[in-house]
């Protein structure tokens, strides 16, 4: 009986209406044990005759196996899965143990979304999933990525979760209701409907005031009290009998059993299949038969339906299990094992629960259990297995293996604190220098990505120094990762140069090796700030692997890095652009991630703002579903940027995001990035205050970020009075643009330049005055693709000349400044170069800019996409979405560009 929750079976009744109406979405009901979270999911069934319903559960003793739960939920879809592309197809079946081989994570999720899109083509779905926070971390991690992105699919995913339990399904994005206790007429009704009789006030009063209103309690209360007690004729007991807790009570009734149904209440609590036949047959190992399971039967704990068989409530099971001993669970566990045979996911696990001292086939168990899980992508079923397998390995090297093998599974699986924890457990028993330098550069890749920087790259370091000695390559690839490290600000309180750790390599060896030779050396040159020597051992990175490209994993990021701190934005467009296509088409999630967000930096000093839009909004969901919340951090400062430079109110939004993120979780190595995107933004949304715009432009640390925002400072500094501060940041790019010779950092030198002279405040150069700076800066700007820096020479320009009463000179400059703006969408630019060209005495005209502008970052991703030739279902494989939110983007998409068909959007002239 559900009494009351009007407030929150409004809320699942509006979401299955958006079902209805094809919007999908999720909702989380929160409650403590006994809310009644499961029977407002049977109310939401009962409301639901006209929706197709999928149903799943969380297991306790279930939560070690990978993908167990989503089985269980796919299972009547299993035979739509050859419909899925192959791809998704492959991973889905592995992932559920349909099929044998290895299966990629995140494919797999994008295969469960699918399924779900298409299932509830034919009529909208529900999908239940009760006792969420007992989900194995595989299937809450799938569910969670299809709930973020069913949107525009008849979709509704309701899932029950506990509060207060160890566990928590960690859903906080998504909409929640939270079920408190019952009161009034509600906890009335609920205890005259158990207790048929009815209840006096007083009485209802004190058993509310008793439980917390907890409605479980109270239907528990209801069938213990007497008619007398419950009508206030007899005195209530003291304490009440729920004094020690709802379980305590499920625990009396069992107690009440002999003790064969005792017995096969626990194997019933152990158990984690729901098959009566398991049940019942690792009972009778101990003695526990049919007449057993009548006793229980009648009890009302245990219920069944078939070969089904359910506890009558969750708390049963851990009260159960709770109070036995630890010898009676023990040999439980082993009568489940000796039952499930052809089961050797859950055998192993019952092995493992039986053992109490090591034991080599229990270890070769658990590690065959580890090995298939990592395969299929349940990382963290992989981690579990390999840290239970050490603990019952005696040799220590062994066991320091399993550790490390625990510990990377749990870092790709999203759980960096307990991978932290499982290396630093590894590190007592690993000698092997080769292993040990792999360990090391795990903790160091967890520390530098989640808490510190500079600890970060002292361990690869050392994981560099062990590894040299052993491993040539490797120790290479490590030196070359701590250069880079070190050359975004790492430092480490041993003197330790990465360069003199490595050899220099034959002259015939692989380009690949010298690439990452020069790499390293290019990367320490720019933590002693030789901006000529770094310019040279990049550039010659890039004549290596331009004759002979490579497939690379380690080498593919350094190559963009490489050309983000020497400013060379088409290589670094490129670059990202061939790593995003490569993850695309692998749907590696992370590669992807990691190139959109990389990539955005070129697309913002570019100007393909709306591109730079879109990466960031794709990237934002894919990092909030690595289960790494300080990842978000990026994107959304990229959008908070972004919205700032085009004069979008949504800047602040952004911002305050930013803010929350960085308060509440550690975000490691783009830290700074993010601090210094946010300072940017702020600088742009304060730039009519010069001295507040100046308070956040000159707190940008990084140098890439500081030449990029150069223009803004030194602007701010002219207005405000500060020459001395805009003096400074030229002498650092003067420095930068003679030792790399890059065109954008000239024209910037020659922009500050020229702003200083014409303040009559000139850079003491004695090589002219601001006009032959301002020309050029923009000769400079003829060689590079910054068209903002370049229209901000042009207004800059321009607005000297009319300030000189050249009036007829500086249109031309501010109109191209005006043209270029509207382009790129710099609405604030815009404007100003507007005013100043109606000052010089010429009206301004809006120019026609291209619709696509009117396009969200979504469906300029899709657009992209659908002109290159691909499906709806390719382009949702790329996107990690359905294909029915392709086809919705794409349909937005006709309507704003005026199109009816993928054929002339493709012949649009648009650049997206």
């Amino acid at each position: 009986m559900l009494a009351g929750r009007d407030l929150e079976r409004a809320a699942v009744s509006a979401l299955l209406d958006a079902a209805r109406a094809g919007n999908g979405g999720a909702l989380v009901v929160r409650g403590v044990a006994g809310a009644g979270k499961s029977a407002l999911l049977a109310d939401a069934l009962s409301t639901a005759p006209d929706l197709q319903v999928l149903r799943t559960s969380g297991v306790e003793s279930e939560s070690p196996l990978a993908f167990a739960a989503l089985q269980r939920l796919l299972w009547p879809l299993r035979a739509r899965i050859d419909a899925l592309p192959a791809p998704q197809a492959a991973a889905l079946r592995a992932a559920i143990g349909e099929a044998e081989g290895e299966g990629d994570r995140f494919l797999a999720f994008l295969g469960t979304l699918s399924l779900l899109a298409d299932a509830a083509e034919k009529a909208p779905l529900l999908v239940i999933v009760d006792d969420a926070h007992w989900l194995d971390d595989a299937s809450a991690a799938a569910l969670l990525f299809a709930a973020r992105r069913v949107q525009a699919e008849p979709v509704a995913l309701l899932f029950a979760a506990r509060d207060g339990d160890a566990r928590r399904f960690d859903a906080g994005d998504l909409p929640a209701v939270a079920l408190g206790g019952v009161t009034g007429a509600d906890a009335d009704a609920l205890l005259s409907a158990h207790a048929g009789t009815d209840v006096d006030p007083a009485v209802c009063g004190r058993l509310v005031a008793g439980t917390g209103g907890n409605p479980l309690a109270l239907v528990e209360l209801a069938g213990v009290l007497t008619a007398d007690q419950l009508a206030g004729r007899a005195p209530l007991p003291t304490p009440l009998p729920l004094t020690g807790g709802v379980e305590r009570a499920f625990l009396d009734r069992c107690r009440r059993l002999d003790e064969p149904a005792q017995r096969f209440l626990l194997v019933a609590a152990t158990d984690d299949t729901g098959r009566l036949t398991v049940v019942r047959e690792a009972a009778e190992r101990l003695d526990a038969a049919d007449a057993a399971l009548d006793a229980v039967e009648r009890s009302g704990l245990l219920r069944v339906d078939g070969d089904a068989v359910a506890l009558y409530h969750p708390l049963v099971r851990s009260a159960v299990y709770r109070a036995a001993t630890s010898a009676q669970r023990r040999a439980a566990h082993r009568a489940l094992a000796d039952v499930l045979t052809g089961d050797p996911e859950r055998r192993a696990w019952h092995l493992a629960a039986a053992a109490d001292r090591p034991d080599e086939d229990v270890v070769a168990a658990l590690d065959g259990v580890a090995e298939r899980a990592a395969a299929r992508g349940g990382h963290e079923a992989a981690a579990a297995a390999w840290a239970r397998a050490a603990e019952l390995d005696e040799a220590s090297e062994a066991r320091g293996r399993r550790l490390y093998l625990a510990a990377s599974s749990a870092w790709l699986g999203a759980h960096p604190a307990r991978g932290s924890a499982l290396a630093r457990a590894a590190a007592a028993d690993v000698t092997d220098p080769l292993l040990r330098a792999r360990l090391l550069a795990l903790q160091g890749q967890i520390e530098w990505n989640t808490r510190s920087l500079n600890d970060g790259y002292d361990l690869v370091l050392q994981a560099a120094e062990t590894a040299t000695g052993v491993d040539a390559e490797l120790g290479a690839q490590l030196a070359m990762l701590a250069a880079s490290l070190a050359a975004f600000g790492a430092r480490s309180p041993r003197a330790v140069d990465p360069t003199a750790l490595v050899a220099e390599p034959a002259p015939d060896a692989p380009p690949r090796v010298r690439a990452a030779r020069a790499l390293l050396h290019g990367f320490a040159a720019v933590a002693r700030s030789e901006w000529a020597a770094a310019a040279e051992s990049f550039r010659r990175a890039f004549a290596l692997t331009d004759a002979d490209p490579v497939d690379d994993h380690m080498l593919q990021p350094n190559l963009g890095i490489a050309a983000m701190l020497i400013d060379d934005d088409e290589r670094g467009l490129r670059l990202h652009e061939q790593q995003l296509t490569t993850a695309r088409s692998a749907a590696a999630l992370t590669m992807v991630e990691h190139a959109l967000t990389r990539g955005v930096h070129f697309q913002i000093a570019t100007g393909a703002w709306p591109k730079a839009a879109g990466a960031a909004a794709e990237a934002l969901p894919l990092t909030a579903g690595t289960g790494h919340p300080g990842l978000t951090a990026l994107p959304t400062a990229q959008l908070a940027l972004i919205a700032a430079l085009r004069g979008d109110d949504d800047a602040e939004r952004h911002l305050d995001r930013v803010t929350e993120i960085r308060d509440r979780h550690p975000i490691g190595i783009t830290d700074q990035l993010v601090a210094d995107l946010a300072h940017w933004a702020r600088g742009l949304r304060a730039a009519a205050q010069p001295a507040t715009a100046l308070h956040h432009l000159e707190q940008i640390e990084g140098p890439a970020f500081r030449r990029l925002a150069a223009l803004d400072l030194f602007d701010a500094a002219v207005r405000g009075a500060r020459t001395d501060l805009a003096h400074s940041r030229l002498a650092e790019l003067e420095q930068f643009a003679a030792g790399t010779g890059a065109p954008s950092a000239t024209a910037v030198v020659e922009h500050g330049r020229a702003l200083l002279a014409g303040a009559g405040d000139g850079c003491g150069c004695g090589c002219g005055d601001a006009e032959t700076h301002f020309r050029r800066a923009l000769a400079a700007h003829a060689d590079s693709p910054r068209l903002p820096d370049r229209a901000r020479t042009h207004l800059a320009f321009g607005e000297h000349l009319r300030r000189a009463r050249r009036r007829v000179d500086a249109r031309e400059h501010l109109r191209t400044a005006l043209a270029l703006f509207e382009d790129l969408g710099a609405t604030p630019w815009a404007e100003r170069a507007a005013q100043e060209l109606r000052a010089s005495g010429e009206t301004a005209r809006r120019r026609d800019v291209t619709t696509a502008t009117a396009l969200t970052p979504q469906e300029r991703q899709v657009a992209a996409l659908v002109r290159q030739g691909l499906s709806n279902r390719d382009v949702a494989a790329q996107l990690f979405v359905s294909s029915r939110t392709v086809d919705f983007h794409l349909r937005n998409c006709y309507a704003k560009l005026g199109v009816s068909s993928r054929a002339e959007l493709t012949a649009l002239p648009l650049d997206l």
